[in-house]
């Protein structure tokens, strides 16, 4: 069992933990949770025996070998397969002392030590993890110095998934990854045989990987067992419970505090008066949830245009003359679509996405564009590009220089940028509020199109799935690359797979396309293949372009419905709210109270079917529609 016992721990003069305790069972796989800053990382690393905490102690079975993922990226002109194999340090060890070795007993030890440590097959193990990490066979020769520094972060990923550890510790690990590669490493941790902590704020990982959850908040830990979503109904229903504590406590309070103040100064009450006063000082405030500006995403929805917003008919695209990346491109895009582009990286994702975004000349083909589209592109290296001695309000002001004062501020308090807020130095924004001060810039005049180029990487769980729900309220088309499943299973209703020098259909779910990686990633850890084939859409039946436009033109017809379901949804929401509000009142309600609440909390069931109903009505109708289309 590994234990936190009483752990403090203190960074630049702030106190990151304190009193923290937390007992893990053995060969637990856990998920390291909280929000960005909240000290994750920095607990990690003191595991990792990086940081010593100021009090307390870490408990670990004796002998316990500890792997922790480190930020430097690998290089010189060893190759991946060979950084990866060096891991192995009794293998080699025992292989070079059985070259010299001439005493038979010691040789039969040696041998049999081998056989123990499944010596025989480390090289194909080696292997099947740098293609599940993304590297063919051919790259996995090529020396380090010749790949960029994710794709040799891969390589200390794989070398560390490798060595297999007692004790696996990874933060954030699939930052560097795409989509297929993220797939693999869930399928691999999942079958992890030892103890692991993870910190990520991937929800489709944790759920899948994680076993118990430890949630960091406030300088304490706390366990919760199963996954991510498991681990959430639970934090759900404590923060109720807090909420109905904190009610009851500030009952109790008032009357002890009119207590006092009626007969503190009365001299045959003064005694039971200060006593009841120091009571009301002892009381302790319950814990209280805070609204979070860093959740705040607000896209605003743009004018109204016919589709399609963009037609590329037999498009290439490229960076060095007559070589182009991807060609014979034919996709439509209309106001409606939610699109995910998906394929390994390298592939040609981002090119894509620049292209769609006007970044990109066309070598060949051609793009048909509304008159008055609008387009917003986000990608990483935005962020990176923002002023750091300027604030957001001067950022926002210099993009929007003919508007008034007030339009600016607007936009920002769309992105939790308020206030004081507006005002402060971007060197002193956290990544996620850097990524939130991006999205603001590039919606600034409302965006028909919204691509976004992964997102996420600098947003934490629950801002994530604020995000999720800004893009469902959005009104135009969006595109996105991203390796977080969880955002795409919520978003994407098309996905685009991005191989073999083009970019067509796929048709499928995101679940159909997950299927196939991880089967694809099993025939070829069965037959020894290096990973390199992605797996490639089907060859359509019909004319696509036909199909394309009939799809459209039902989607126009069905309008009208799709407003219905939205309304409905908003309703379903708001009611949903208010029920809960009831149910909370109801844990201190008295009987009279309980019989109206129950007659309200009837009603609102009742409208809540209701708007269901009316949901489900629009919902199946628009899809006898669209199937009408596909059949």
């Amino acid at each position: 069992m590994f234990t936190l016992d009483s752990i403090t721990m203190r960074l630049g003069g702030h106190v990151i933990l304190e009193r923290a305790t937390v007992a893990v069972p053995p060969k637990a796989r856990v998920g390291l949770v909280g929000r960005n800053g909240a000290g994750k990382s920095s607990l990690l690393k003191m595991i990792a025996g990086i940081y010593e905490p100021d009090e307390g102690r870490i408990g670990a079975p004796s002998g316990t070998r500890i792997g922790y993922l480190k930020q430097d990226a690998p290089g010189g002109s060893a190759t991946p397969f060979e950084t990866v194999l060096a891991t192995a340090e009794e293998r080699a060890a025992l292989l070079d002392e059985a070259d010299t070795a001439t005493d038979p007993h010691r040789i039969a030890e040696i041998h049999e030590r081998l056989n123990a440590i499944d010596a025989h097959t480390a090289p194909s193990r080696a292997a099947r993890i740098l293609a599940g990490l993304g590297f063919p066979e051919d790259a996995q020769h090529r020396p380090l110095d010749e790949f960029s520094g994710g794709w040799r972060m891969r390589v200390a990923l794989g070398a560390l998934l490798f060595s297999e550890p007692d004790l696996l510790l990874l933060d954030e690990p699939s930052n560097h990854l795409d989509l297929e590669a993220a797939l693999w490493l869930e399928s691999f941790l999942k079958a992890y045989p030892a103890s692991l902590i993870v910190v990520s704020h991937e929800r489709d990982m944790l759920n899948t990987v994680a076993s118990h959850i430890v949630h960091v908040d406030n300088g304490k830990t706390t366990l919760y067992a199963g996954n991510y979503d498991q681990f959430e109904r639970q934090r759900r229903e404590r923060q109720a419970q807090d909420a109905a504590m904190r009610t009851k406590q500030e009952a109790k309070r008032k009357k002890l505090e009119a207590y006092v103040d009626r007969w503190r100064y009365k001299a045959h009450t003064a005694r039971q008066a200060q006593s009841r006063l120091k009571a009301l000082q002892r009381m302790a405030p319950a814990a209280e949830v805070f609204d979070d500006a860093s959740l705040v995403f607000d896209f605003p929805s743009p004018k109204e245009v016919k589709p399609p917003l963009l037609m590329l008919e037999d498009v290439a695209v490229g960076y060095v003359p007559e070589t182009p990346v991807l060609s014979s491109i034919d996709l439509r895009i209309d106001p409606d679509d939610r699109i995910a582009l998906v394929g390994r990286n390298g592939n040609g994702k981002t090119t894509l996405a620049r292209a769609l975004a006007g970044q990109l000349r066309l070598m060949d083909g051609r793009i048909k564009a509304s008159g008055k589209l609008s387009v917003g592109y986000f990608a990483q290296h935005q962020i990176e590009e923002l002023v750091s001695e300027h604030t957001p309000l001067q950022h926002m002001e210099r993009l929007l220089s003919d508007a008034k004062p007030g339009e600016v501020r607007r936009h920002l308090a769309r992105f939790g940028f308020s206030g004081d807020k507006v005002s402060v130095r971007v060197s002193a924004l956290s990544g996620g509020e850097r990524a939130r001060l991006s999205l603001a810039l590039v919606t600034r005049d409302a965006p028909h199109i919204l691509i976004l180029d992964e997102p996420t990487n600098h947003l934490d769980v629950d801002a994530r799935e604020a995000l999720v729900q800004a893009l469902a309220g959005f009104g135009g088309a969006v595109i996105v690359v991203s390796h977080d499943r969880h955002l795409l299973s919520l978003i994407a209703d098309r996905l685009l797979l991005v191989d073999g020098g083009t970019a067509r259909e796929f048709d499928g779910t995101l679940e159909d396309y997950r299927d196939s990686v991880l089967s694809a990633a099993r025939s070829k850890k069965g037959n020894g293949q290096d990973g390199k084939q992605m797996p490639k859409a089907p060859v359509p039946k019909v004319d696509r372009k036909e199909k394309r436009k009939a799809a459209a033109e039902a989607r126009e017809r069905t309008k009208p419905l799709r407003k219905r379901v939205s309304q409905a949804e908003a309703d379903m929401k708001s009611l949903t709210v208010k029920r809960d509000a009831i149910d909370t009142k109801l844990v201190e309600a008295t009987s009279s109270e309980a019989r109206d609440l129950m007659k309200q909390r009837g009603q609102l069931n009742r409208e809540i079917d209701e708007a269901e109903a009316h949901w489900l009505e629009a919902s199946e109708a628009i899809e006898t529609a669209m199937v009408d289309v596909d059949a």
